[in-house]
């Protein structure tokens, strides 16, 4: 009888021993994590179009942010392409505003 009461007090040791199932956390890499803006005279050409055809496509006076939405690029790259529009006298400010000239 003794023994019948060990054999319980082992099974019932092993149960609670079971290993833990662990959870594993998938992340997902956001668009700003995945690429570094790269700054050379072509990617300022690219961004510069995107910029130039947003505009031209709203036919009004956009803030960066609602630039980089409409050309779904990053404000930084707005920034660059803007830059690269205004030396060529396409873009102008307007109001805090960027317009074409």
């Amino acid at each position: 009888m003794a023994e019948k009461k060990a054999t319980k007090a082992a099974a019932t040791t092993k149960k609670a021993a079971a290993p833990k199932k662990e959870t594993v956390k998938k992340t997902v890499a956001t668009k700003a994590a995945k690429a570094a803006l790269v700054i050379n005279a072509e990617n300022a050409g690219f961004k510069a179009g995107d910029v130039y055809n947003a505009l031209a496509a709203a036919g009004k006076a956009l803030s960066v942010a609602e630039i980089a939405k409409k050309a779904k690029i990053s404000n930084e790259e707005v920034i660059l392409g803007a830059g690269w529009l205004l030396k060529e006298g396409k873009i102008k400010d307007a109001e805090g505003k960027i317009v074409l000239a």
